[in-house]
């Protein structure tokens, strides 16, 4: 089975097909994300991948926040035989051009409007802030006039010519004012001619960037496709190759599930915060926990071992009204979270503590909401002392709040005393645990038929949280098995269901 864009010259109007990548793990994250930020449709999912269609702008798609990067969809297909030879294989490459060149066109055309759209509405922003500034001024002459005026009065002398001095003013200030709305006006549309002149097809310059995985990669590199891929690109549609400063990008993964093509929306990924000075856990995990947590204004949020302070990072920019402390025992990395909350500018939102995590400064049941990433690896060697920094935490925590944590794999094996026999509910084919939602090109299903997935998110994992030992008061709600890179790690939310009696 395969997905190719629609028509060409359908516009984003009639909704635009997209595709982000996400960390192992965060796919149903980005799933719940794209359709309550988006209010995207037809919402599918291949490992690492989320596609959806959606009549956003690139400023909605620019906000989400557990993506790697945004693509828009040009074509997605079933993988390329591998078993054929050689020369075989570079003739399938170039049949993802070759067979359906009206899907590039029109992602081409999309992507175009996506664009000149983004710069109509930067412009009229700039008209609006000129405007305001106008009035400004305009406010401050009038009031310069009318204190030019009172002085006048008082001189009986030439009254008349006086007087008829600001009215002369006033004729050629107007005059003024309608020539340079006339002048920003004819420079707009300049622009707008510009802009679709630049993107004209004929002098679309592009660079092929691949990714192989699988038995594909054993067979070839990403450059050998990539000048493939690039060739025909350049035979089909007069394109020129241009490898330093290209207008259009070409995204290509293929691998021995599938076969997609996109085009990068933006430069630098959405995972790249730029009001994240320094980096410590990365933002789409943080932002995936506060998420989580099911934050609301006015509550009290505390990460009793902060760090660099990203997770309070993430969740003070996405839910502003709310109370937020850090607290970490190291002062370098509580100065680190001070330099990252200054240039975030949220010095103001989130207080600091320098206190342990077992000696919390705070009053029995005074917390609504707890995030914390539990540290782990050979630096830090908790062991069993993730019992009693579960019992602080519990502590502090009201009756009916939450917990949301990040737990090593040993974490969560000594929390839930399932030892290897726990099977995380949402690992491997388990994403799509919301009604409605589909998994496409299913690497399970030969046949490849996409699979939706009815039952409810509690239902399904009603099993496993039977298993999953209660710790105090503390009851297991949810728990996600993600990737960190080199290692693994669970995401585990509880909810506080009686006093704890400390």
């Amino acid at each position: 089975m395969s997905e190719t864009r629609g028509e060409p010259g359908s516009g984003t109007e009639a909704g635009a097909r997209f595709f982000c990548t996400a960390g192992r793990g965060l796919e149903p994250f980005l799933m719940r994300e794209v359709r309550a930020r988006l209010a995207a449709t037809e919402v599918e999912y291949i490992s690492g991948k989320v596609f959806f269609t959606t009549c956003s702008d690139l400023n909605m798609l620019k906000k989400l926040k557990s993506a790697e990067r945004l693509f828009l969809l040009i074509k997605k297909q079933f993988p390329l035989i591998s078993s054929v030879s050689k020369g075989k294989l570079f003739n399938e490459m170039q049949r993802l051009i070759n067979e359906d060149p009206g899907s590039w066109l029109n992602a081409i055309s999309i992507w175009k409007n996506l664009l000149e759209l983004d710069a109509k509405k930067e412009k009229l922003s700039q008209r609006d802030d000129n405007q305001l500034k106008r009035k400004v001024g305009e406010n401050e002459i009038i009031i310069a006039k009318k204190l030019k005026i009172e002085r006048m009065q008082k001189i009986e002398e030439n009254r008349d010519c006086q007087l008829e001095k600001p009215i002369e003013e006033e004729t050629l200030e107007q005059r003024d004012v309608t020539t340079k709305s006339e002048n920003f006006q004819e420079e707009f549309q300049n622009d707008i001619e510009k802009a679709i002149d630049t993107h004209n097809q004929k002098d679309l310059t592009f660079r092929v960037s691949c990714r192989c995985s699988g038995t594909i990669r054993k067979a070839f590199t990403a450059q050998e496709v990539g000048k493939v891929i690039g060739i025909a690109i350049m035979k089909h549609f007069g394109w020129k190759a241009d490898l330093r400063n290209p207008k259009l990008e070409i995204f290509i993964h293929l691998n021995d599930v599938y076969s997609v093509v996109g085009i990068p929306v933006f430069r630098v990924p959405l995972a790249s915060r730029a009001y994240i000075k320094t980096a410590g856990l990365r933002s789409t995990i943080a932002w995936a926990m506060a998420s989580l947590a099911d934050i609301k204004a006015g509550a009290f949020v505390l990460d009793p071992m902060c760090g660099l302070g990203t997770i309070l990072l993430e969740a003070a920019k996405e839910w502003p009204d709310v109370y937020y402390v850090g607290a970490d025992v190291s002062d370098s990395q509580l100065l680190g979270t001070w330099d990252n909350l200054k240039a975030a500018g949220l010095e103001d939102k989130i207080e600091l503590l320098k206190v342990s995590v077992i000696e919390l400064p705070l009053p029995s049941e005074s917390v609504d909401i707890i995030i914390s990433d539990i540290p782990f690896g050979k630096k830090f060697k908790l062991g069993k002392d993730i019992k009693s920094i579960l019992q602080e935490m519990e502590r502090v925590l009201h009756v009916g709040g939450t917990i949301v944590l990040l737990l090593s794999e040993d974490h969560h094996r000594r929390l839930t005393d399932c030892k290897e026999s726990s099977i995380p509910f949402n690992s491997k084919d388990s994403h799509t645990d919301e009604p409605g939602i589909k998994k496409c090109l299913n690497p399970e299903e030969k046949t490849g038929a996409s699979k939706t997935v009815s039952t409810s998110f509690e239902a399904r994992n009603h099993e496993f949280l039977d298993r999953m030992s209660p710790f105090g008061s503390l009851l297991p709600v949810e728990c996600y098995k993600v990737s960190l890179g080199k290692t693994d790690a669970f995401i585990c939310k509880y909810k506080k269901s009686h006093s704890s009696g400390l």
